[in-house]
């Protein structure tokens, strides 16, 4: 068996692992990563955001194709098979693929494909899928091994008609009626996806709102929309059990309904990949969901073993965690710190959400005195000119001081807008004010020009 030793390892190259070693390697670390899977990228690329976000822009240009009055003159609307569109959009995993490869060859990084297992707290033994093993050792320890769907043992996932978040980009036809459980992130997002499609959805919740830690009027802004795409939502339901025969799936909910579509996609939590790692080795425990707990370095109970991305858990972005390998990849060499904590969420439904700092909720729970500035998309030129019409953006803001305290973007290009304020928010004293925007002159029309219309909007609510 071969041995090989190294300073810093990193277990899966997501973009929390991918940017640990590479920050390591930058740093005149010897580095080397493990994949159990045939290429890089970990789930982000290959059944995460990379393939649900390209296929969501492939399903978002079939809608406007579809609805474009321009359009017509070419045709009748067009109808698209999932299959067909899941095609197009397996182009970018494969150009994530070689760019990202090429990124561990460049910075001198070895890689090592195959299962890894703790055989001590600095050594590492990797099986392949041809029974070929090695022995790495390593001063330093990443783990960054994700995370998968969580997969309740009642629920046969051998069937042909019931999928997760992960086997549903196997899915081979276009079902003409899907029942997607669980009304989280992914739920929300494939619930527009297919609702785009032309299939007819149920969305079953187990809470009594969509995405609850949104602010509360964006939350009603995308149940409204998922309505007017033909998406069902059952709020405060639960399933008893799940049945596919040879034409569907049946499930039954606890409430006494039952319901009857042609497939099934689970999408209700997830899962961190520790349990193969052999963490009993080292005597490392994780918790009930599979997740590593560490201190405020990203550093588990051993103090050389980090931990970064879906495997800690909270917030699981692909954005977090490449921000929380980086960081604790700068606290094993001894680089400046930053603890990764207000991130900006980007929710990929259609039109799509973004926001970052607080909402209206924690503020009036705070008792803060903030105010609203809105910009209604409908009212802007470069909306109308595009036809993405529907959405907002909101600013809060302290009354007294102008501070902004939370950004929060409904509709075409949220996750693009919302940095624009984020941006301000970072800024220190007055700059960190609604004054930047009436100060600032926008392009025009571009959608930035929103701000400065919320602007002139919230501080007319003044007095």
């Amino acid at each position: 068996m071969a041995v090989h030793n190294y300073d810093v390892v990193v277990i899966g190259t997501g973009p929390a692992g991918e940017s640990a070693a590479i920050n390591a390697a930058k740093h005149g670390k010897r580095v080397a990563v493990i994949e159990k899977q045939q290429a890089v990228g970990g789930n982000c690329t290959h059944w995460g955001t990379i393939p649900s976000k390209a296929l969501r822009h492939q399903v978002k240009q079939i809608m406007q194709f579809n609805t474009n009055r321009m359009f017509r003159d070419i045709g009748e609307p067009r109808w698209f098979s999932f299959p067909k569109v899941l095609e197009r959009s397996r182009v970018t995993i494969d150009q994530q693929v070689e760019m990202r490869t090429k990124f561990y060859s460049r910075n001198r990084i070895d890689l090592f494909f195959g299962v890894a297992r703790f055989k001590d707290e600095h050594t590492l033994i990797v099986r392949d899928n041809h029974e070929g093993v090695e022995e790495l050792t390593a001063q330093k320890i990443v783990i960054a091994t994700g995370s998968r769907p969580y997969r309740p043992g009642d629920i046969n996932f051998r069937h042909p008609r019931i999928y997760c978040s992960d086997t549903i980009l196997g899915l081979s036809h276009t079902p003409r009626t899907l029942i997607i459980f669980g009304a989280g992130v992914i739920g929300s997002e494939y619930a527009s996806i297919f609702s785009g499609l032309g299939v007819k959805v149920d969305l079953i919740d187990t809470r009594d709102r969509l995405l609850s830690f949104l602010d509360d009027e964006i939350s009603d802004a995308l149940s409204y929309h998922l309505r007017q795409h033909g998406v069902l939502i059952r709020h405060n339901e639960d399933y008893e059990r799940v049945e596919g025969d040879e034409s569907g799936v049946v499930v039954h909910l606890k409430s006494g309904k039952r319901l009857r579509a042609d497939a099934f996609l689970w999408a209700n939590g997830r899962t961190g990949n520790t349990d193969n790692l052999g963490l009993e080795n080292i005597g490392l425990e994780a918790n009930g969901r599979g997740q590593l707990q560490i201190d405020d370095h990203y550093r588990t109970d051993i103090p050389h073993i980090y931990a970064v991305g879906d495997v800690i858990g909270w917030p699981s972005l692909a954005s977090a965690a490449y921000d929380q390998g980086k960081n604790a990849s700068d606290d094993l060499v001894d680089d400046e710190f930053r603890f990764v904590d207000d991130v900006p969420t980007g929710i990929y439904t259609i039109p799509e959400i973004s926001s970052v700092g607080k909402n209206e909720r924690e503020l009036t729970e705070a008792k803060v005195p903030y105010e609203v500035a809105q910009a209604f998309f409908k009212d802007t030129a470069r909306a109308q000119i595009t036809g993405d019409t529907v959405g907002m953006l909101k600013i809060l803001f302290h009354r007294d001081t102008l501070e902004i305290l939370g950004i929060h973007c409904f509709g075409d290009q949220a996750s693009e807008i919302v940095h624009i304020g984020q941006a301000i928010m970072q800024q220190q004293g007055e700059a960190n004010t609604l004054k930047y925007f009436i100060h600032t002159t926008f392009n025009y029309p571009t959608m930035a020009e929103a701000y400065r219309v919320a602007t002139q909007n919230g501080l007319n609510r003044l007095f």
